[in-house]
């Protein structure tokens, strides 16, 4: 009598749960921009999300500790002058964010640590290239200051935003482009395209280096993203309008590694990958459930593991980098669902007996650092990211964007277009530029004392407050 054998997996018992209502954050009046972007990103500080607004585009950026009820005053990063499309936090900075919009440029921005107390309306840089609305942004994954944009003109440019400057411009795709995913050192990315062709791109050389039609037959929206292992996992629909997921190995692209039909469903599936667990979480629009997969080299190479489901459908979906989870919980993954009013966390848990750190499901992680500069990766050079443990959970260097040790995107930044010219401060005359820098000094030992007014006068009233005075 034979008995089935149970794949070995510790992913195989993974369950997600939503976490207490007060923990997720009320009253977003989330986009209503019809694009197939995740309108949500977030980073182990803050939660960024595209909302409805007025006489252009602008989204909401929150401190992760600021959950519960948003106040529906609070203020908004505003600057551009249509629909925001698309936003993605910088790996190597957690105050640095890239939107892209309808406007056809896309900013840069820096958030301040503190929740906002005025709307933000000056970008680091603005970055003006595409003659159409720009609607995929996303950061290189080791480089310092490089960032990738694709529009409605199909074209890609790529940037330094240190400068402001356009690297790199790629006109290779005659159609529309509906995704791009770099790899794991940001030596190729791949593309899927409305001509309904699979593309691998060397940026450096500028040229198509691997692709592949119809990877899935149906001519809805395609999905595809690399894996750790430079192979790369796509999503898509057969030629009946199913839901479809494949596996490819880019250097043969003639038959997938694997190919599976999932369900009959008219929702884009947006995969997003957790590099160190080998896993993908798919998340449709419109779909009230995450279905997630593990990818291994054994058949059928994309074990189906299990089902997160919940009452409301998603409008989209944000994905916390492996650094942002909470070990202590054996929390491996946390997924940002937006509803159309509010977003929803939704932890991904291994159950574990011990309280111990699990050294098997946290191997070291990609960190905050950037691996090299973008004049090097410019210049050919290729470097995984380097990598921070999580054992005891990773804990970000303090004001970092603030006291940095060598050249950072902050210090050579261009000016926007609102502020005076690096020249025209230079031109100065000695007297005048001591002066200014004189009472800029009084002043801010001015707002120094006062803050230590305030304090104390806080620590005062508190003490009357609680009796203890």
């Amino acid at each position: 009598m034979s008995r089935s054998i149970v794949r070995q997996s510790k992913f195989r018992h993974v369950f997600g749960q939503t976490v207490k209502a007060e923990q997720g954050y009320d009253d977003i009046r989330v986009s209503k921009v019809t694009w197939d972007s995740s309108f949500c990103a977030v980073n182990p500080k803050f939660l960024a999300v595209i909302v409805e607004s007025s006489g252009g585009g602008a989204f909401l950026v929150l401190p992760l500790s600021k959950s519960g009820r948003v106040d529906k005053n609070y203020p908004l990063v505003i600057g551009h002058s249509g629909p925001v499309l698309d936003i993605d936090w910088c790996p190597h900075d957690d105050n640095i964010l890239a939107s892209c919009s309808e406007d056809c440029t896309a900013m840069v921005w820096q958030i301040p640590d503190r929740s906002l107390t005025s709307p933000i309306s000056d970008p680091i840089v603005i970055l003006e290239g595409h003659s159409k609305r720009v609607g995929i942004v996303t950061w290189h994954p080791t480089a310092r200051n490089i960032l990738l944009t694709a529009g409605s003109d199909n074209l890609i440019i790529i940037w330094n935003v240190g400068t402001g400057e356009p690297l790199i411009t790629m006109e290779d795709h005659p159609d529309l482009i509906y995704s791009i995913s770099w790899n794991r050192n940001g030596s190729l990315f791949c593309t899927t395209c409305k001509d309904r062709r699979l593309r691998v791109c060397d940026p450096r050389k500028r040229e198509v280096v691997a692709e592949r039609l119809a990877p899935h037959e149906g001519i809805r929206p395609m999905r595809a993203i690399f894996t750790r292992d430079g192979n790369i996992f796509t999503t898509g629909f057969t030629r009946m309008s199913q839901r479809e997921l494949g596996l490819w190995d880019p250097t043969n692209f003639e038959e997938p590694i694997a190919l599976l039909e999932l369900d009959t469903s008219n929702g884009v599936l947006l995969p997003y990958y957790d590099a160190d667990a080998n896993m993908v979480y798919l998340c449709g629009k419109g779909d009230s459930s995450i279905r997630y997969f593990e990818i291994t080299d054994e058949p059928p190479y994309v074990h189906y593991l299990s089902t997160f489901s919940s009452k409301e459908p998603q409008r989209g979906m944000g994905f916390m980098p492996k650094r942002g989870v909470d070990v202590s919980k054996c929390e491996i993954a946390r997924l940002f669902k937006l509803l159309d009013k509010k977003c929803e966390p939704i932890t991904m848990t291994v159950p574990r007996k011990s309280d111990l750190f699990q050294d098997d499901l946290y191997p070291d992680t990609a960190g905050p650092e950037p691996a090299m500069e973008a004049e090097e990766w410019l210049n050919g050079r290729d470097e995984d990211p380097i990598l921070v443990s999580m054992r005891g959970g990773y804990v970000a260097p303090k004001n970092r964007e603030l006291k940095v040790a060598k050249k950072n995107m902050l210090d050579s930044r261009p000016t926007t277009r609102r502020s005076m010219s690096a020249l025209e401060t230079n031109s100065l005359p000695a007297e005048l530029h001591e002066r200014l820098l004189e009472e800029i000094q009084n002043l801010k030992a001015t707002v120094l004392s006062q803050e230590k007014r305030i304090c104390d006068l806080e620590n005062k009233l508190s003490q009357y407050t609680n009796g203890t005075a």
